[in-house]
């Protein structure tokens, strides 16, 4: 296979992975913010609806940057563009 299309196909799997990643950004911070109103008991002292905006958002957040780092990693692996610092 060329080196070209091997550079296509890498940057169409990354487009398409950041594109679903930002996709689900979108629906964690307004999705869970517009339907959290509806959940209206206290939680630690807190309404939950503010405990899901302010920390649960976080956690989603963290979680898909971790999985875009893995998921690079694995693809810098698999078309041979790793740094070689594993």
């Amino acid at each position: 296979m060329q080196a070209s299309e091997r550079h296509r196909r890498y940057w169409r799997k990354n487009l398409r992975v950041t594109a679903l990643l930002l996709l689900l950004c979108f629906a964690v911070t307004f999705g869970v913010s517009y339907f959290a109103r509806a959940l209206s008991f206290r939680f630690f002292g807190w309404p939950f609806s503010f405990w899901v905006g302010a920390q649960g958002a976080m956690l989603v957040y963290g979680l898909i940057v971790g999985f875009y780092a893995w998921y690079m990693n694995r693809l810098d692996r698999e078309h041979d563009l790793a740094d070689g610092d594993d």
